[in-house]
């Protein structure tokens, strides 16, 4: 085994192959760009090397700078973790050319499968099933009309060299191919410098099933169990389980020995996902190989018992597999859910910020073995995060905040330790999907075992949206907090007393609280027996019966409430009934002259770069048309025209870097 280890990535994946390297008394050895100085994946490593500025590609896709901070280390071996260089061929070869062993497949493995044609190639000579579609080398648009016309509507246009949910395009009718083919080709230039594509038959409300591989040098290969992602949002996974709900057990054999077998076509070693889609007629499809770990890697390791990252670290020294196929076992079940900033109101935009206040459920960060499960229980829930309250989600990166990992004895138990374990995730100070995860998890079909790639998208309206934000608990939590946080400023001087103390009579308390564009108004009035709240048809006694931090326990009359409040400036972040809402303190007053917004002014939704702009000052727009594409978090986002009008100003020209909150565009309405 290799003494010193460096690991070419950021965040949880960083921290999380710190913790196995440690485990083996390895030396560990982390990279940094200027954004993460302080991050935690740094205090996690032995020694942190610098290597550029906060974007991607000043730091950590810079090839030589990671290879230069492997030599002046003393590193042995790169990981690669997930993301950025870990499914670059070049990047191998280029450890291989420095003497270094490279975490991961061969070259040749990555590049086979790396580019969607070849791999398609490859399997259709193996005998893996393949969607039908065009991988053929004429990628002219005329070419891939008329391949889409002989594969029939909607077809799937997917980039080359594509991942991650990005460089996908789904196309309904033949009028939409040609603008989603020239978006599909932009994005993927700009995310893998390649803008090939191929075409697929787009198969409807499947099921995304994916096997973990793993290979040696020395002809081993197995299979560990596999993993349902069929929840996602814009080709996205957001949650993953394993076993997969409902597969039989025939079905899981062949896509067992499909996988292996892929793995085997191009000389496999490591760790690796073969991706496959079922279709609702028991039909499965060769999507693609990750020549990786996985995000999603923690439920097959909860499930299995396995350290993956142990075999990949014994794997990559020469070692051979420590289980054959009949030895590996499956027990219980698994669920992780992918914690992200991001605002599932407004089509899952990513955002950023500083993390003003983080709780996470009672956990352990890492609790497997090696060698296989040895008769113990897992540990119920595992959280992998890296981050910390004051840490920033910053636009350079992918907005994944945290993955909560939890294990029961079958798939209820884990749905009820799933559910309790988002109720207990307390997350302040950026918007984020933890409420629209719970809805998720505790939703009809997803509950039941009903999933496939469109139940997102088919229950959107019941999975986001506010609700009632002003319902009466979370109402009462938000005003008991204020009364505990003025009762231990208050003084013994009456006339100072900030509780609506009065000599005779008793005082009555306005109060109007925001939720979003809503407001409320409640009153509380200072009784001798205590506070009552009056606050829509409620009118009664509010008890405060504990507050240890952020917990508060109160009574509605009758009704006992349990919260958690954080209060950052004038907002009250209630978490209540697995629900979150953030309560704004209204000064009428002051907020009596506020306008709406301007719809005239069209401003960047987060920091972002300017990559197409499609009108021009003087220029006659409708609404709804396109006015400029930027890409912020690894996504495209359109500007489009709210209404009709013609445009006044472009204030930014292709490659430029902007602000949340900047005007991009100004507009003019039409006459009456």
């Amino acid at each position: 085994m290799f003494r010193t280890l460096l690991i070419a990535n950021r965040g949880e994946i960083c921290c999380r192959v710190a913790a196995t390297a440690r485990r083996l008394g390895l030396r560990t050895v982390a990279v940094y760009s200027d954004a993460d100085a302080a991050s935690a994946h740094v205090a996690a490593c032995d020694q942190a090397m610098r290597v550029g500025g906060p974007a991607a590609a000043d730091s950590y896709l810079r090839i030589d700078r990671i290879i230069a901070a492997a030599r002046a280390s003393g590193a042995e071996a790169i990981h690669p973790g997930y993301g950025f260089l870990s499914e670059n061929a070049a990047f191998a070869t280029a450890c291989e050319d420095a003497g270094l062993i490279f975490v991961g497949p061969p070259a040749h493995a990555i590049q086979a499968m790396g580019d969607k044609r070849q791999a398609k190639q490859l399997m259709r000579a193996a005998s893996v099933p393949l969607i039908p579609g065009y991988d053929g080398g004429d990628d002219s648009a005329a070419t891939l009309q008329a391949q889409a016309a002989r594969i029939g509507f909607p077809v799937l246009i997917k980039a080359a060299l594509g991942g991650g949910g990005r460089g996908i395009r789904v196309v309904a009718a033949p009028g939409e191919f040609e603008s989603a083919l020239a978006s599909c080709k932009r994005e993927a230039l700009a995310a893998f410098g390649d803008d090939r594509v191929l075409l697929e038959r787009y198969v409807s409300n499947p099921r995304h099933i994916e096997i973990q591989v793993f290979a040696d040098r020395h002809g081993g290969c197995v299979w560990l169990g596999e993993r349902d992602c069929s929840a996602q949002r814009r080709h996205q996974k957001v949650i993953e389980e394993s076993p997969a709900p409902g597969l039989a057990p025939d079905q899981r054999l062949q896509l067992g020995r499909a996988a292996v077998t892929a793995a085997q076509a191009v000389g496999y070693v490591g760790a690796g996902t073969v991706e496959f889609l079922l279709a609702p007629d028991g039909e499965f499809y060769f999507m693609e190989m990750n020549t990786r770990l996985q995000v999603e890697h923690p439920v097959t390791e909860m499930v299995t018992g396995l350290d993956l990252v142990e075999w990949q670290l014994r794997v990559a020294a020469g070692e051979p597999l420590p289980l054959r196929q009949d030895q590996v076992q499956v027990r219980g079940h698994a669920i992780e859910a992918r914690i992200y900033a991001e605002d599932p109101d407004r089509d899952f935009m990513p955002t950023s910020g500083q993390i003003r206040h983080l709780a996470l459920p009672d956990h352990v960060a890492f609790a497997v073995k090696a060698d296989g499960c040895d008769g113990g229980q897992p540990a119920p829930v595992r959280v992998d995060a890296s981050v910390r309250a004051g840490d920033a989600v910053t636009p350079y990166y992918d907005a994944m905040i945290a993955k909560l990992i939890v294990w029961g004895a079958d798939r209820e138990q884990a749905l009820v330790r799933m559910s309790q374990a988002l109720q207990q995730t307390i997350l302040v100070g950026l918007t984020n999907n933890v409420d629209f995860l719970h809805r998720l998890v505790g939703s009809a079909d997803f509950s039941s075992g009903r999933v496939d790639t469109g139940l997102i998208g088919r229950e959107i309206a019941s999975l986001t949206g506010p609700g009632d934000p002003f319902e009466l608990h979370p109402v009462a939590a938000a005003l008991a907090a204020l009364l505990v946080e003025e009762a231990r400023a208050q003084t013994t001087d009456p006339w100072s007393n900030r509780q609506g103390w009065r000599l005779n009579g008793i005082a009555a308390r306005p109060i109007t609280l925001r939720c979003g564009s809503e407001q409320h108004d409640a009153t509380i009035e200072y009784h001798a027996q205590g506070p009552h709240l009056a606050s829509g048809s409620w009118q009664g006694p509010l008890a405060i019966d504990a507050c240890e931090g952020t917990r508060l326990r109160l009574r509605l009359g009758e009704q006992a409430v349990a919260a958690d409040v954080v209060r950052d400036g004038d907002v009250l972040h209630v978490f209540t009934g697995g629900r979150h809402r953030g309560f704004a303190l209204v000064d009428p007053l002051a907020s009596a002259g506020e306008l709406d917004q301007d719809e005239d002014r069209l401003c960047a939704p987060m920091p972002g770069k300017i990559i197409a702009i499609h009108a021009w000052a003087g220029d006659r727009v409708r609404r709804g048309q396109l006015l400029l594409v930027m890409e912020a978090m690894k996504m495209e986002h359109s500007i489009v025209a709210p209404h009709d009008g013609a445009v006044e100003q472009v204030r930014y020209r292709v490659g430029d870097q902007v602000e949340e909150g900047v005007t991009l565009v100004s507009l003019r309405g039409e006459e009456p």
